[in-house]
């Protein structure tokens, strides 16, 4: 738990929730729901939201294969601060057939950056990547025995030189010493 803040007054949240769910046809679906909310309220042309009220409700189903290929996406704005918003949703399209993992910031930025896009959804669809590897199971195993687990050396306890590894991989813990 945080420390106790300094005096302060409560403007904005946000909630991210992302779920992960196997298909009785052997895919996969991530799902990710964003909602933005302010503490006073909030105008945006000709709409007022009250406090606690969503400005933001948008939602994204990714649908993969198990090598992380996104074989449909769906996007929904349930709210939205301006009109012209949903015209992001027709060109979300473009990630169909392509493959999470590495780069994929860059794939979504190549298809969705600047004003092709949605800063929200590219930010929701960057996280679904962690999301998917969380709920596919061997998802980031490699398929070949001399070839380590794609998550080997992305963060501290993956570390090549760490414990976790020489723990759970021991062939490819490489003590650096």
């Amino acid at each position: 738990m945080l420390s106790s803040p300094a005096p302060r007054s409560h403007l904005h949240t946000r909630e991210i929730i992302f779920q992960g769910y196997a298909r009785e046809d052997g895919l996969w679906d991530i799902e990710a729901h964003l909602r933005d909310f302010k503490s006073n309220p909030f105008t945006t042309g000709a709409s007022t939201w009250q406090p606690g009220e969503a400005f933001h409700d948008m939602w994204v189903r990714v649908t993969l294969n198990t090598q992380l290929v996104l074989q449909d996406i769906e996007v929904v704005m349930d709210k939205h601060p301006h009109p012209e918003c949903p015209q992001v949703i027709p060109p979300m399209d473009a990630l169909i057939g392509e493959q999470i993992g590495k780069g994929w910031r860059k794939t979504i930025n190549t298809h969705l950056g600047g004003i092709q896009g949605c800063t929200h959804l590219r930010e929701l669809l960057a996280s679904m990547a962690t999301a998917a590897f969380q709920s596919i199971p061997g998802a980031l195993l490699d398929s070949g025995d001399d070839k380590p687990p794609l998550y080997l050396g992305t963060c501290k306890s993956w570390d090549f030189d760490g414990p976790v590894v020489m723990r759970h991989y021991p062939k490819f813990y490489q003590w650096k010493g």
